[in-house]
């Protein structure tokens, strides 16, 4: 395993500017805004031949009794508890603050070594000033700029003087699978990472968009290693804010770029909206593995609980919506997604953890059909039966002929098939062929791509 180094300090001292420098991309959301990052984001560096895995956490505000800064001093506590170095951030134009010198009694109580970085030092001024940073003994300030890039080859230097020694460290293989859960916000996605890993890896609230950064974490499970992406809910274009809001859009669109199999939470309690059927269709027009969870459904159970005591007793009082029944919904979930019939319904609750078995099943079954490769033989036999069977037909007098079809690709599946007209192909008949396909091949849980070239007729292949 890589080592860990957690960066910890106040709100807006400049973590997820000093994050996103090391580890070379904009992954944490950058803004002038004390409270942005809220969950820990994770990133690889390498420095002087050492990797290790960054985390960027929260401001720590130790005073507050706030909701959500209860829950960002908890994960950053865990981030601390995790790590094998810590760096202690501090703000070199606001010198040493009162919450500066109660972190750092914090941290003198968990052991690990520290590296302290005087951050936003950005001239010889402030940078000579700085020295009375010592104060709050934890060993040699160090500046930097983070925007600048600045004193950082120094920071890093002593970030990997205190790294523990090298022990056959393993890489992870690119090739794992890749889980995003997705949905709009406050349809549970956190709750269910939280139930898969069995602990508070994510803050749960039920303020909607808690979770603003796509977090990634790696797991084990039933012996498979893979990659759980968490991310911030989608909303539907015109409904997205400047600012953080919107950054946390685009995270969550990169997410579904970036995953194998989407798990596609919808609340039971709300069907299916319109946003729903937005992400659905992302999901499937970058060609992505989907499981639709109906998360919630405890919660479809204790109204009908209600209903009963209600029908029992007459003076309760009768809950203001009815339950719909598991195939009945499951019905109208099928109706409303009837772009992606592929995609397994599960019936889920994040809080109890009910079915999450079930989902990650699923999951990994879709990741394991989505690296199924079929013959160039066995395809063209499919699409030869399927053409005499049902004929394409005539598009201004001309007919699209279809010369063979071969599987270039996995991951996700993708057939080309060369064809003397790429314009004769009319969406119907295209979905026809897919269709065939699935039939003799299925592919349950993932969309398949269809790609149509053209080839001259004097192609050796002869026309399926």
């Amino acid at each position: 395993m890589k080592p860990l180094v957690a960066i910890v300090g106040r709100p807006n001292v400049g973590k997820s500017t000093f994050f996103n420098r090391m580890i070379g991309m904009p992954v944490a959301i950058v803004e002038d805004l004390p409270g942005t990052t809220r969950d820990r984001i994770y990133g690889d560096c390498e420095w002087n031949g050492r990797l290790f895995t960054l985390i960027d956490t929260g401001g720590l505000e130790l005073g507050s009794t706030d909701n959500i800064a209860v829950r960002i001093r908890a994960q950053a506590e865990l981030a601390m508890v995790e790590a094998d170095v810590i760096i202690f951030l501090v703000d070199a134009n606001d010198g040493v603050t009162p919450m500066d010198e109660e972190i750092a009694q914090q941290l003198r109580r968990v052991k690990k070594p520290i590296v302290l970085g005087v951050n936003k030092a950005d001239n010889a001024k402030v940078r000579a000033a700085a020295v009375e940073f010592y104060t709050l003994g934890m060993g040699e300030p160090i500046t930097i700029s983070s925007r600048q890039g600045t004193g950082t080859g120094d920071l890093l230097d002593a970030i990997t003087q205190a790294l523990p020694p090298v022990d056959g460290e393993a890489e992870l293989s690119p090739e794992l699978p890749k889980i995003a859960i997705l949905g709009r916000p406050n349809v549970g996605k956190s709750s269910l990472l939280n139930g898969i890993l069995g602990q508070d890896r994510a803050i749960v609230s039920d303020i909607p968009g808690t979770t603003r950064d796509a977090t990634d974490t790696v797991l084990t499970y039933e012996g498979r290693e893979m990659v759980l992406i968490d991310t911030a809910g989608v909303r539907r274009r015109g409904r997205i804010g400047q600012g953080i809001e919107k950054y946390s859009v685009l995270r969550s669109e990169r997410a579904i770029d970036r995953c194998d199999v989407g798990l596609l939470l919808i609340d039971a309690t709300e069907g299916v909206t319109a946003q729903d059927t937005h992400i659905a269709g992302m999901i499937n027009e970058r060609y992505k593995g989907v499981v639709v969870v109906v998360n919630k459904w405890d919660a479809i159970r204790e109204q009908r609980a209600q209903i009963a005591a209600a029908n029992e007793d007459p003076l309760l009082p009768m809950p203001k919506t009815t339950p719909l029944e598991a195939e009945s919904f499951r019905d109208e979930v099928r109706e409303a997604l009837k772009f992606i019939p592929y995609a397994p319904i599960i019936f889920a609750s994040a809080k109890t953890r009910y079915h999450v078995n079930a989902i990650m099943d699923a999951a990994l079954e879709i990741w394991e059909t989505r690296q199924q490769h079929v013959s160039t033989p066995k395809l063209n036999e499919v699409i030869r039966e399927a053409v005499l069977r049902h004929p394409p037909a005539a598009i201004k007098g001309r007919s699209l002929k279809i010369y063979y079809i071969t599987q270039p690709e996995v991951n996700p599946p993708t057939f080309v098939l060369f064809v003397n007209e790429q314009e004769l192909v009319h969406f119907a008949y295209e979905r026809y062929l897919e269709n065939q396909i699935r039939r003799v091949f299925p592919y349950p849980g993932t969309a398949i791509k269809l790609v149509f070239r053209m080839r001259q007729t004097t192609d050796r292949h002869e026309e399926t």
